[in-house]
């Protein structure tokens, strides 16, 4: 049975990617950080699956203490490393430059220097971003595409696609850049603009919200869905050799396009309920995202199946169950209102 490493195991892309890999048949290692406040409510279904069976095992470590990371990976060899850990939100990263900055740079690089000095062949996946390009061209973006970053966050995966390439060149290593673009489910943070969109309207429709508080509705990207986006991932370390990849639809919409899907699939518009707020203004706005995938369809066989529409339907329908989960909560006085009203 292979053994997989992941870090970030418990975010939307580790769900996804553990759940892929263990219906694969592997033996999937995660890592979770200590913290008092810390939430496995994405991967509670798979803990009590195949926790007991030694299929899932999770472990307290964090990126930027690479002792702790050299002994997990000396004790459990894996086959495969994924690094998805990060402070991956743009907006918070300019709030807090310094973690997000150092969980992106010293994270990698412990990693693989963890992987260089095991001593057996390990392949090694870097979550690289479409963010490191900027959103200056409206041109299709591919892996010869330049970088040239507008954020905290986005530099610092810069540094960490670069440290990949590097480990992989001088030291004749498996290390392969996934430069993902966006990529959205009912996993997603309910902070990141999709998930924010569709929280509102379930809540919206349920009478336990009046409006959504948007920042830049004209921001274009190349939205996909993660479930998709982690079969990518598999399918880079199975490649005959190491390379970097650009994974994308190669379609390009709008803010102001992923809410008129949203809304009209409730019946209702949302002009009458979305306010744009400055305060969700990025300080360097990226405006426009788009990838070029042809590579990996050429190359790995891969391509998208959900498309936009259905991604966002299937967002909305998701998060209307659970706003009536909500609503009942709230009228048994269960829980209080921790969102915006």
């Amino acid at each position: 049975m292979k053994k997989a490493f992941i870090t970030g195991v418990t975010g939307q892309d580790g769900y996804y990617l553990s759940k892929f890999l263990i219906d694969k048949g592997y033996e999937v290692h995660g890592t979770i950080r200590r913290s008092s406040t810390f939430n496995t409510k994405r991967i509670d279904e798979l803990i009590s699956q195949y926790s007991e069976k030694k299929i899932l095992n999770l472990y307290y470590s964090d990126l930027l203490d690479p002792s702790s990371l050299n002994s997990l990976l000396q004790n459990i060899q894996p086959d495969e490393v994924y690094n998805l850990a990060a402070q991956s939100h743009v907006a918070v990263s300019f709030k807090n430059p310094h973690f997000s900055v150092s969980t992106s740079t010293n994270g990698p690089v412990s990693l693989l220097e963890s992987v260089k000095n095991l001593g057996k062949e390990i392949k090694y996946y870097q979550a690289s971003s479409s963010e490191m390009y900027g959103g200056v061209s409206t041109d299709y973006l591919d892996e010869n595409s330049i970088f040239d970053p507008k954020s905290p966050y986005a530099a610092g995966k810069v540094f960490a696609h670069h440290m990949t390439k590097i480990y992989r060149e001088s030291y004749n290593l498996f290390c392969v850049n996934g430069i993902l673009f966006n990529h959205e489910s009912p996993e997603r943070g309910e902070t990141f603009v999709t998930r924010k969109i569709t929280r509102g309207i379930g809540r919206i429709i349920h009478g336990i919200q009046n409006n959504i508080s948007l920042g830049n509705l004209d921001a274009v990207r190349d939205w996909g869905f993660a479930g998709d986006y982690v079969e990518a991932m598999w399918l880079m370390m199975q490649y005959k050799e190491a390379d970097d990849w650009v994974i994308a639809t190669g379609e390009a919409h709008s803010v102001k396009e992923f809410l008129d899907i949203s809304f009209n699939h409730v019946g209702l518009k949302w002009e009458d309920y979305v306010k744009i707020d400055e305060k969700y203004i990025r300080p360097n706005e990226v405006n426009h995202l788009l990838g070029n995938p042809n590579k990996a369809k050429n190359l790995l066989n891969w391509k998208p199946k959900v498309s936009f529409e259905d991604l966002a339907v299937m967002m909305v329908e998701s998060d209307l169950k659970l706003a009536e989960q909500e609503k009942v909560l709230l009228e048994k006085n269960l829980i209080s209102k921790t969102w915006e009203d």
